[in-house]
């Protein structure tokens, strides 16, 4: 099995362009199946959740074209089916939002109980909630969900009991269709949900709302589409660049973002003293030479506070920082399995709950580490850019589902890093 190799201790220097937003993309995906014409949708990213889910849409009747400079046609004309059958559907969390969907287009709906990232107990109860306000009832069978609305949904009013990024894209897509207005209240905001309401209103919707706690949505009957839409830059991939850049006392030029999206982020590395240029639509992010870094405190939150996606990240970098940080984690409950692996290379990190404190600066040395999850990858691959000696990252597949070209990317900076299996076949090569 692959896996990447890393040589580490020199810093990032350079330019590097952040792709699509994956988390947007999935819902984009998804919301693609409700619409009664074809779009074309720009900035996708090629990753592994992305290529699965189109595969998913593809499956139930989607007609989905990869044009040149990498943006999909998509069709979902031709889409025959409210049953998703192919098992691969397990293995990506996103692939509830072809419940919405299904239900929006036909009033009823069937997949597999979702997957992905294993850091916590990760309902989708909010989500059924949400469809039964709209008139569908669920049933849980040989581990497949399956909604009937008997017909086209219903608008109503609906209250999350907690602030949920997918519960409420999952609702504002379904309710697209529905009869009458439906109101979501407490909704998550984050800037994926604004960009999948944009998709939606651009291809006929009418939804108001998105990025504040009340989202309206009148349903309309049809949504003829045939626009283009591209997706917004990636917030996550976007700011592993930026730590990254910090961590290994670099000088990068992270460029194709939102810098509105990235303050959470660039208030916390601005207060351990890191340097920022924030332009347009990229920011620049260097350590003096000599700079030393100072210790913080950061607690996850919902948007717009600190991500979650960004926690393991940040747990890395803090790693080379002078004092004692901690890190509240707020969002999910076992997020922190990744600690061990920093503490094979060299970290001084102790866990109670749902907090890490980290005892500052260490000198990692390389190891053999696990990419346990998308993001606890991420850090790993951070930790190792920093390392002194080489390291060997397993495991890779779950983070090759949310970055797009990263060795690539990593080596354009001056990363040196390689994947095993293009060693390997360098090596037959000679022979």
């Amino acid at each position: 099995m692959a896996s990447y190799i890393i040589n580490g201790g020199k810093p990032l220097r350079g330019e590097i362009a952040v792709s699509g937003s994956k988390n947007a993309a999935l819902g984009i995906v998804a919301a693609a199946c409700v619409l009664d014409g074809p779009c074309l949708i720009e900035n996708l990213p090629h990753i592994s959740d992305v290529l699965t889910l189109l595969d998913l849409c593809r499956t139930i009747g989607a007609t989905v074209e990869i044009r040149d400079g990498g943006a999909v046609y998509f069709d979902p004309r031709p889409i025959h089916t409210a049953q998703v059958t192919d098992e691969r559907a397990r293995d990506i969390r996103a692939s509830y939002y072809l419940l919405g969907a299904l239900l929006a287009r036909f009033g009823q709906a069937e997949n597999y109980l979702p997957g992905g990232c294993n850091f916590g107990t990760r309902p989708i109860d909010l989500h059924l909630k949400g469809f039964n306000s709209l008139g569908a009832k669920d049933t849980l069978a040989y581990g497949k969900i399956i909604l009937d609305a008997g017909g086209r949904l219903k608008g109503d009013n609906i209250f999350l009991d907690k602030v949920s990024v997918g519960a409420t894209m999952n609702i504002m897509i379904a309710a697209t269709k529905a009869e009458g207005r439906t109101t979501i209240e407490n909704a998550a905001r984050e800037p994926h949900i604004v960009d999948c309401a944009n998709f939606l209103n651009t291809m006929g919707a009418k939804i108001r709302g998105a990025g504040t706690d009340v989202i309206r949505i009148d349903g309309v009957e049809r949504l003829e589409a045939g626009s283009s839409y591209a997706i917004i830059p990636d917030q996550i991939e976007a700011g592993t660049y930026m730590i990254g850049a910090a961590m290994t006392r670099g000088d990068v030029l992270v460029k194709n973002l939102i810098p509105k999206h990235m303050e959470p982020l660039t208030a916390k590395l601005d207060e351990i003293g890191v340097k920022l240029d924030i332009q347009d639509d990229a920011i620049r992010v260097w350590v003096e030479e000599g700079q030393e870094l100072k210790s913080t405190s950061v607690r996850t939150m919902a948007y717009p506070g600190f991500p979650t996606d960004l926690q393991p990240q940040m747990v890395a970098m803090l790693t080379s920082c002078t004092g004692l940080s901690k890190i509240y984690e707020d969002v999910w409950d076992n997020r922190f399995q990744y600690i061990d692996d920093l503490k094979q290379m060299g970290a001084k990190i102790t866990v109670a709950d749902r907090v890490a404190l980290i005892e500052g600066p260490t000198q990692l040395t390389g190891a053999m580490v696990k990419a346990r999850d998308l993001r606890a990858g991420a850090a790993m691959v951070l930790a190792a850019l920093t390392a002194y000696g080489e390291s060997e990252i397993y495991n890779i597949h779950s983070l090759e589902r949310g970055y797009e070209d990263l060795i690539p990317k990593l080596r354009g900076i001056g990363g040196d890093i390689r994947k095993s299996s293009d060693i390997l076949e360098a090596a037959e090569r000679e022979l």
